[in-house]
């Protein structure tokens, strides 16, 4: 059995009593973010989702030509969605998403707005679990110590990120700088970074910090490669997936991405990079203690804050 055919199987499934199974005891929201849950959906991807949770009852009926121009997608991308969440096609796809559609309109006239605002509590709870794995990773603090001391270290310690993962590299740097004397952030690819890379081995610096967020860019696979072989070694924080990046850093910390709305949202990896800006701040408390009184007092001189 295809995994369409499971999937309109559950959907469909009775019980021999002629009772309803567990999967339509359900509500209909639950049922239609249960399509997607666990899934890694592209923005363009999110968007369609988006569509058929905001437009259930009437989006299950669509043809795929149809469902395309409401959404202001190609034919092939909505295939490639219903592909991407294990079915064969997108016929394979309505199949399931019509009981559901009927459910709700058997349901309360508020279900629309009960599937978005499960939705975006759902989106809440992955986060929720995307922490939880970063507290039990944190339990062992000896790791983020270790690296903690060896990125405080590092004089000057680059940070890299490029693409999506520019955010959380900016946040990281911004305050790196306030307890190390040397941060240099790269956020361009390609020949820009390998300059500033090998600057960095030239004058001192022993480790980088790469932030490598979904979409994996490759020019992030290349520039870690570019600073392994300048003979820097690589921190990268990333999500859970395993993959080439991995292979090439030194150490990896891992944090899972919310991507249950259209852009993925990033708690998780925020935490994570507070851990290990604490460790290096407790690396070197002196050093941390005086860069962090003579920036107040530069603050309170020249007004920065209100």
């Amino acid at each position: 059995m295809s995994s369409g055919q499971q999937a309109r199987a559950q959907a469909a499934a009775i019980t021999p009593s002629g009772s309803q199974s567990p999967e339509e005891v359900r509500p209909p929201a639950d049922r239609l973010l249960a399509l997607f849950d666990g899934r890694r959906l592209s923005p363009g991807q999110r968007r369609i989702a988006q569509y058929l949770i905001d437009h259930l009852t009437e989006a299950a009926f669509l043809s795929i030509t149809e469902l395309a121009e409401r959404v202001g997608v190609s034919q092939p991308s909505v295939t490639r969605f219903a592909a991407s969440l294990g079915f064969s096609g997108y016929p394979a796809l309505r199949d399931v998403l019509q009981p559901i559609a009927l459910s709700a309109v058997a349901g309360s006239p508020d279900s629309r707005e009960q599937i978005r605002r499960n939705e975006l509590q759902a989106a809440v709870d992955a986060e929720i679990e995307n922490l939880e794995h970063v507290r039990r990773l944190l339990a062992d603090t000896n790791q983020v110590l270790d690296i903690g001391r060896e990125l405080a270290a590092s004089v000057p310690l680059t940070v890299l990120g490029l693409r999506i993962s520019v955010s959380l590299a900016e946040y990281f740097a911004y305050a790196a700088r306030r307890i190390h004397p040397d941060v240099r952030l790269v956020t361009r690819g390609g020949s820009v970074a390998f300059d500033a890379l090998l600057q960095s081995k030239a004058a001192g610096g022993t480790w980088v910090l790469a932030f490598a967020m979904p979409r994996h860019a490759k020019e992030t696979l290349a520039a870690i490669r570019a600073a392994r072989s300048t003979g820097l070694r690589v921190v990268l924080i990333t999500d859970p997936t395993l993959g080439p990046l991995v292979d090439e850093a030194d150490v990896t910390l891992t944090a899972g991405t919310g991507s249950r709305l259209v852009f993925d949202s990033y708690a998780a990896p925020g935490m994570l990079s507070a851990a290990l800006l604490q460790a290096m701040a407790d690396a070197d408390p002196e050093r941390t203690q005086a860069r962090l009184e003579s920036y107040e007092q530069v603050a309170d001189q020249h007004g920065f804050f209100l």
